[in-house]
C-alpha cells in the first residue's frame, strides 16, 4: 500500500513533520514495516510552521538572524534556505520578526510596532544569495503599511522637511514623500511569491485598521486617524510608483495598466496591516493562497498521483477548514485523481462534516479518552495518540485495498 502523508501541524502540539511521522508509525504497525511505503511530505498554508514544513521537506537548511522585533527589540527570527539547480530560495515568516505573538497583550500598539525586522530578514538573505523568496504574512502585530520593511530595504520615506519618519504607525502621519533611489539594487533580480490569505483592501470599512487593527491594540479613534494615514501613503505611492517601477525592474513591456498602479483596494492589500499593500506595489509581488504556493513547491501532486491512499488533517477540523486551509487543498489534488483521502485532527466539531463535501472521505479525531487540554496537546501524548490512531484505521484499510 502507497501512502502519502501531508497533514498540517497541530498548532501548540506536532509539527507538521511530527504529525506526519507518527502517522506513517501507525501505518507501518498496522502493515509491517516492509510493506509499507509512506512518504511523509511536511506541508503548512503560508501561515505558522511554514518555514518548517517547506525547509524541511525540500531537504533546505534552517537558519536564525537578530533582528529589530515590533517594537525595535533585538529578537531571533528563524527563516530557511531552499537551494535547487543552484537557485537559493529564502523562506521567511513575516511572524518572526513582526509577529504580535512577539508581544504581551499590554505591549500592542500598532502606533509603535513596525515591521522592519522582516525588511531585515529579507536583507540577510540577499547577501546570503537568495533570488527568490517566499514570504508567509500572517500574525503580525504591526499596521505601518510595510513601511518599515521597505525602510530596512532602502526605500526612503520622508516628512515635508526630508527627514525620515519614524516607525511605527505614527509615522505615516507625517508622510509627505516617497523615493526609490536608495533601495536595495539587487531588488531588480528577486521575485516574491506572498502567501495572502485574506482579501482586505488597504482602507475602508473592511481594511486592515478598521478589521485587524483592535486585535492590534488600537481604539476607535486610533483607527480613523490609521486609516486616513494609509490613504495618504497610497497616493504618495501613486505619485512614485514611476521611480518604484524603474528602481525593481517591473517588466512594463508584459503588466497590465492595473498591475503598473499602486491600488489600494487590490484583494489582499490589507493583509498583515498593509503589508500586502507594500509587497504589491513596491516588490512586484504576486499575492497568492498559501496552500497554493505550498503545494506547488513542494511538487506535492506529482506524490499524490501514484498513491492507494491520501492522509491529510490538522489540529481542529470545523467549518473554517473549507476555507483554504490544508486538509481541503491536499484533497483537491487528490480527488483530480481519484484517491481516497482521510483525515486525523486533534478535535472536530459539529460542522466539520462540511469537509465531506470538500474531498474529505472521513476525518478522525484522535483523543482516546478524557484530558485536560494541557495533557491532549502535550507533543509525547498528541504522537502517541496519532500513531495508534492512525494504526486502527489502516488495520481495516489494509484489508479493502
Amino acid at each position: 500500500m502507497k501512502v502519502v502523508v501531508a497533514i498540517d501541524s497541530f498548532k501548540g502540539s506536532m509539527t507538521s513533520l511530527e504529525a506526519g511521522v507518527s502517522v506513517k508509525r501507525g501505518v507501518e504497525k498496522a502493515e509491517n514495516a516492509d510493506a509499507a511505503d509512506v512518504t511523509v511530505s511536511p506541508i503548512a498554508d503560508g501561515g505558522e510552521g511554514t518555514v518548517e514544513a517547506l525547509v524541511t521537506g525540500m531537504g533546505g537548511s534552517l537558519k536564525k538572524t537578530v533582528v529589530s522585533g515590533p517594537l525595535g527589540q533585538p529578537v531571533e527570527a528563524e527563516w530557511g534556505i531552499i537551494e535547487n539547480n543552484g537557485e537559493k530560495t529564502a523562506v521567511i515568516e513575516m511572524a518572526a520578526a513582526a509577529g504580535i505573538i512577539l508581544l504581551k497583550k499590554d505591549e500592542l500598539n500598532p502606533l509603535e510596532t513596525t515591521s522592519y525586522g522582516v525588511g531585515e530578514l529579507i536583507r540577510e538573505a540577499v547577501n546570503d544569495g537568495c533570488r527568490r523568496f517566499i514570504v508567509g504574512i500572517g500574525g503580525s502585530a504591526t499596521n505601518d503599511g510595510g513601511v518599515g520593511m521597505l525602510q530596512a530595504l532602502g526605500f526612503d520615506f520622508m516628512d515635508k522637511a526630508g527627514n525620515q519618519i519614524a516607525r511605527g504607525a505614527k509615522g505615516l502621519k507625517n508622510l509627505a514623500v516617497i523615493s526609490a533611489k536608495n533601495c536595495l539594487p539587487e531588488l531588480k533580480d528577486i521575485s516574491f511569491r506572498v502567501a495572502c490569505d485574506v482579501k482586505n483592501p488597504l482602507c475602508g470599512p473592511n481594511g486592515c485598521s478598521a478589521v485587524y487593527g483592535p486585535q492590534k491594540g488600537a481604539g476607535k479613534e486610533m483607527i480613523k486617524d490609521m486609516d486616513g494615514w494609509l490613504s495618504n501613503y497610497a497616493a504618495i505611492t501613486q505619485e512614485a510608483i514611476a521611480d518604484i517601477n524603474a528602481a525593481i525592474n517591473r517588466p512594463a513591456a508584459n503588466a497590465s495598466a492595473e498591475e503598473m498602479q499602486a491600488d489600494m483596494n487590490y484583494p489582499g492589500c490589507g493583509a498583515a496591516g498593509g503589508m500586502g499593500f507594500a509587497f504589491r506595489s513596491f516588490l512586484n509581488a504576486k499575492l497568492e493562497p498559501g496552500i497554493e504556493i505550498i503545494l506547488e513547491e513542494t511538487g506535492l501532486e506529482e506524490q499524490v498521483k501514484t498513491a492507494d491512499i491520501v492522509v491529510t488533517g490538522e489540529g481542529r477540523m470545523d467549518s473554517q477548514t473549507v476555507m483554504g486551509k490544508v486538509p481541503v487543498g491536499v484533497a483537491k489534488i487528490a480527488k483530480k485523481y481519484g484517491k481516497k483521502v482521510i483525515a486525523f485532527c486533534g478535535c472536530a466539531t459539529e460542522d466539520a462534516g462540511l469537509c465531506n463535501d470538500y474531498g474529505i472521505d472521513a476525518y478522525f479525531p484522535i483523543l482516546r479518552g478524557i484530558v485536560s487540554a494541557e495533557e491532549a496537546m502535550d507533543r509525547v501524548n498528541a504522537m502517541n495518540n496519532l500513531e495508534k490512531t492512525s494504526e486502527q484505521v489502516f488495520r481495516l484499510l489494509k484489508e479493502n485495498i
